[in-house]
């Protein structure tokens, strides 16, 4: 396993980061069976685990506290603060207020005094960037986090908030985590290059494009829609939509190239998120042992410029063939009261 410097944070982290989302009920619930992968990609080489507080309503985290006890030290651990987190006002977001309570149950959870990368997961339109800054500079400066980033955020939040850390002298968004696969490459326009112009690391997430690139679903053969990931977004699998006629396509010329470079197409898809200069890590995502043996097989795997060009013909740079980020559009789009001025305001004289 080959290790990179994590941004400018001077943290080496493996180029495969362990992500644990499916460590929850509904995916793997066998806690044992979820503390052996997670020993076994640490005895492989993986040094960065990466969770969520809302991965299972922290099932997750405690999951990964228990899989640490002892290895605690060898290990960069990530976790991520925004979503909704039990029922109540005030348990979700970037305020203040609910990133301080946050990661104390993060911390609980995970069994461990101090969290390397604390991540916010998403923007909050409602809370200014300066407070979730100020907040989190805060909790570097008490020890309980060592560094801090974002994920999915669009290339224009990313600048305002280093903009907003240089004017207000408060620590920065070390890293972004964003969405990135052969399938959703909209990234590369902007993200990536913000990311390197401003020295972030940047760990992906969905590198199989929501299970696209596994090779389960297959052209003109059936899609069940009612188990597995198609259960949870059954509009992205169904192949009557010319979208998803169309990855299915680009999936077949993607399973031909697989064959002739000598890999499997998960293999292939991670490598591919790899050798992009500006990504540091790329987060797999195994939900059972053979599924992580068969990605840790392609870490050494080497895409030479012909393969990479393939690809490109395939897929263009900078295309997405869907939109990973699809369910939380911005309200700059969903309110129609942010696009449109009052009636009585709209005419020009």
């Amino acid at each position: 396993m080959r290790y990179r410097t994590l941004g400018g944070t001077g943290i080496h982290v493996s180029a495969y980061c362990l992500g644990t989302m499916m460590f929850q009920d509904g995916c793997n619930s066998d806690h044992d069976d979820c503390v052996r992968i997670i020993h076994a990609a640490l005895d492989q080489g993986i040094n960065c685990v990466d969770t969520a507080d809302m991965y299972g309503q922290g099932e997750s985290e405690e999951i990964v506290g228990k899989a640490l006890r002892g290895r605690r030290d060898d290990v960069v651990l990530a976790t991520k603060v925004h979503f909704q987190m039990g029922e109540g006002r005030n348990r979700s977001g970037n305020s203040r207020r609910w990133i301080l309570k946050a990661v104390e149950d993060s911390l609980r959870r995970l069994n461990t005094e101090w969290i390397d990368l604390y991540q916010v997961h998403r923007p909050d339109d409602s809370t200014d960037v300066e407070e979730t800054l100020s907040v989190l500079s805060d909790l570097v400066r008490q020890g309980k986090i060592r560094a801090f980033g974002c994920s999915t955020f669009p290339s224009e939040e990313i600048v305002e908030a280093h903009h907003v850390s240089e004017r207000r002298g408060l620590g920065r968004f070390r890293t972004e985590q964003p969405p990135y696969s052969i399938l959703a490459r909209g990234i590369e326009a902007s993200v990536l290059p913000v990311c390197q112009r401003y020295g972030m690391g940047v760990l992906v997430w969905s590198p199989l494009a929501f299970g696209f690139l596994t090779g389960k679903y297959r052209k003109n053969q059936p899609i069940d829609l009612s188990t597995g990931r198609p259960t949870i977004r059954p509009e992205r699998f169904d192949p009557t939509l010319a979208e998803n006629a169309a990855k299915l396509d680009v999936v077949e010329q993607l399973v031909e190239l697989a064959e002739n470079v000598g890999c499997t197409l998960p293999q292939l898809a991670i490598a591919f998120t790899v050798a992009h200069p500006a990504v540091t890590s790329a987060i797999i995502g195994p939900r059972t042992m053979p599924q992580l043996e068969d990605l840790l097989k392609g870490a050494a795997l080497t895409l030479d410029d012909a393969a990479l060009d393939r690809i490109d013909e395939i897929v263009p740079p900078g295309t997405n063939l869907y939109n990973p980020n699809a369910p939380m559009p911005p309200r700059s789009l969903t309110d129609t009261a942010l696009r449109r001025r009052p009636l009585t305001d709209r005419a020009a004289a």
